[in-house]
């Protein structure tokens, strides 16, 4: 323990805060393609949502990367007491709108909106991931979600030959700060994959342009969720973000076309399947926020230059002089950080040590993360 201190005056302190940023591709081979079918989609007993992993859950070496789940508003008009699980796919929708989207002044949740129009989104599915993935934030302007759009589903990647590609455009500058869980941004739709002669999938869509990119979802940066409307998988002639005519698609075997529609009749459990075999590749950059003090350790000439070290000393003497008039001499290792109190908080090492003597001053920078 130190004998002599010396205490950190205000210009020997300095803060930094730094943003580290990692890519995330999430591949559709994991989701919907040749590695899907090896255990990497884990159901649950409840059948309420499913979790994709990167290899086989069961394996010692996978990793949880995201859910995905639907639900609908009571005020929907998929909502009906006779629906498969009704009570849960309105329970989770409200669940999600209670978190991301808050309260109204009377008390009453609030349900998903469009911040460039004011359009309501009743029926939604959700795609929260894993904070493993996300990290601190996902970063703004980075995501995309891409889909197959063709008119039906089948195991041998047509599915895919159509496709949508839903990205946070103008996340970068054009977030919004209204939500109780953080910053959120606008998912626009723009045609990835065409195939068909088709001319787009989205009316009067113009990639780079956020005034003609239909707004299809929410992106949910700090909560590291998003909100994908149902008009995505749905025609929407009534004006709505896909072209008239393109129909209803078929999100897999067994459900028809129907597309979002198929959810009053399917279990949450069979309906994520579903959308998950409509993932073609999902990317991101995630955020992580590293904070740092950075303290300038000061020894002035006639600072430090004697060791507290009992082998300092030998037989009462200084081992490093050899007459009394010899200038002492020292050797810096290490730096520690003390409390008020003089409680050690924190040690730092020295690569080497450091001599140290009345003929010379050292300045040793050290940071602390956090």
């Amino acid at each position: 323990m130190a004998t002599t201190f010396k205490n950190f005056l205000s210009n020997d302190l300095a803060n930094t805060r730094t943003l580290l940023h990692e890519a995330i591709p999430i591949t559709g081979s994991i989701v919907s393609g040749t590695y899907a079918s090896d255990g990497n989609i884990k159901t649950y007993g409840h059948g309420m949502f499913k979790s994709v992993y990167d290899y086989p859950y069961l394996s010692s070496s996978a990793n949880h990367i995201f859910d995905i789940t639907a639900g609908y508003a009571n005020a929907s008009a998929l909502s009906g007491a006779s629906n498969t699980q009704n009570a849960k796919k309105i329970n989770l929708y409200n669940q999600m709108a209670q978190y991301l989207v808050g309260y109204d002044d009377t008390g009453s949740i609030k349900q998903f909106t469009m911040p460039t129009d004011g359009t309501v989104m009743n029926d939604c599915f959700f795609v929260p991931f894993a904070r493993l993935l996300s990290k601190d934030e996902i970063k703004k302007g980075s995501v995309t979600l891409e889909f197959g759009l063709s008119a039906s589903y089948s195991q041998d990647g047509t599915a895919f030959d159509k496709r949508a590609k839903l990205i946070d455009y103008s996340g970068s500058d054009g977030y919004y700060v209204d939500s109780p869980a953080g910053e959120y941004g606008v998912l626009y739709g723009t045609s990835s994959a065409l195939g068909g002669g088709a001319a787009s999938f989205f009316d009067g869509e113009t990639l780079g342009n956020a005034a003609t990119m239909p707004a299809i979802g929410l992106i949910y940066y700090q909560a590291g969720i998003a909100v994908i409307s149902s008009s995505l998988f749905n025609d929407t002639a009534d004006g709505g973000a896909l072209k008239a005519g393109l129909g209803t698609l078929e999100l897999g075997s067994g459900f028809g076309p129907s597309g979002f529609n198929a959810i009053t009749g399917s279990t949450l459990d069979n309906f994520s399947a579903g959308i998950l075999n409509r993932v073609y590749n999902v990317s991101f950059n995630n955020t992580t926020e590293l904070n740092s003090t950075i303290y300038f350790c000061r020894a002035s000439h006639s600072d430090f230059n004697y060791s507290s070290n009992p082998t300092y000393l030998s037989g009462s003497k200084i081992r490093v002089k050899t007459r009394s008039e010899d200038a002492p001499v020292s050797y810096i290792t290490t730096v520690g950080l003390y409390s008020a109190d003089n409680e050690l908080l924190a040690v730092a090492k020295l690569s080497e040590p450091l001599r140290k003597d009345p003929t010379n001053e050292i300045t040793l920078r050290v940071r602390l993360d956090y």
